[in-house]
């Protein structure tokens, strides 16, 4: 008679062995989790005792920071994304179609006129805000009829705006002296971000708090000093220019960050553009996107 062990006693046995090892990775892989997890999340009661400044000796917390950041930019910036998803909610519910073309049209047109009212959005939350706008555009008009001679007529009138100037979106830090323009140029060679040197240096305070965004310059700018249109013209996209004096005698440089390359738009491809335009001033009051905000059942952290 043999004595071996059968195969089946055998795996039993490495079962048995392999199991306190499989329990012991388990508990530490649970624990290596839970510390993660841990670590993660921060310690609000900490954080909201950290002082993130100090004048005279008497200290600025963070939570003192992060109420007056709330209070300065939350509101708009939380009526921004609600506005967005209504508008979202009104495209699906009422068939709205924007598509890229559109889109590139109105930034085109937008370019051509200085797009003052886009500074400070990068280049997705603007077509993000254009998409909106015209979402809003399409609703408005969708019932309004316009003959096709009226459109005709108006793109006979104003045919220039619909032939567009290439134009540079342009940010600039304007400083007093040269030393400090210079000084500036450095920290920008040595990595420094241009958006945030603008809103600490830049004395300009209208774009500084853009972070140095002016919108969109062409050739035929005339509010713009000449020296900043003329290094945006023949400056490079990402690249920040030379020192330049300006008309009041401070310094600037000037960063291009995106060129519109000019173009000729023909009747059919702003046709939609016009009729919407005409249709719009045959409404009798101009109309946001809160009015929509009941129809969605919209509400938000500031009220009513």
């Amino acid at each position: 008679m043999k004595y071996g062990r059968s195969p089946k006693e055998t795996s039993t046995k490495r079962r048995l062995k392999t199991k306190p090892l499989l329990i012991l990775i388990g508990i530490l892989f649970t624990c290596n989790v839970l510390w993660f997890i841990g670590w993660l999340i921060p310690d609000k009661s900490k954080k909201s005792d950290e002082v993130v400044a100090t004048v005279a000796g008497e200290p600025i917390m963070r939570e003192e920071w992060l109420t007056a950041m709330e209070e300065e930019v939350g509101r708009e910036t939380l009526l921004e994304l609600v506005n967005g998803h209504v508008m979202e909610a009104a495209a699906k519910r009422y068939g709205i179609k924007v598509n890229d073309q559109e889109i590139d049209l109105e930034l085109a047109l937008i370019a051509s006129v200085g797009g003052q009212s886009y500074s400070g959005l990068d280049a997705e939350k603007m077509r993000q805000k254009v998409r909106s706008n015209l979402i809003l555009e399409k609703v408005l008009t969708n019932d309004v009829i316009i003959q096709d001679q009226e459109i005709e007529d108006y793109y006979d009138t104003n045919t220039s705006l619909y032939h567009i100037e290439t134009a540079y979106r342009t940010s600039v830090i304007v400083l007093p002296s040269k030393e400090e323009a210079e000084q500036a140029t450095d920290e920008l060679a040595d990595g420094s971000n241009f958006a945030v040197l603008a809103k600490e240096r830049s004395v300009d305070a209208a774009s500084a708090s853009l972070g140095g965004d002016i919108g969109y310059i062409n050739d035929s700018t005339n509010t713009i000093d000449p020296a900043i249109v003329e290094a945006a013209v023949g400056g490079k996209v990402g690249k920040p220019s030379d020192v330049i004096q300006l008309k009041d005698g401070t310094y600037a440089i000037v960063l291009v960050n995106e060129v519109v390359e000019g173009r000729s738009f023909k009747l059919n491809e702003v046709k939609d553009q016009i009729k919407r335009e005409l249709a719009l001033e045959q409404l009798s009051q101009s109309v946001s996107p809160e009015t929509f905000w009941k129809e969605f059942d919209a509400e938000w952290f500031y009220g009513k």
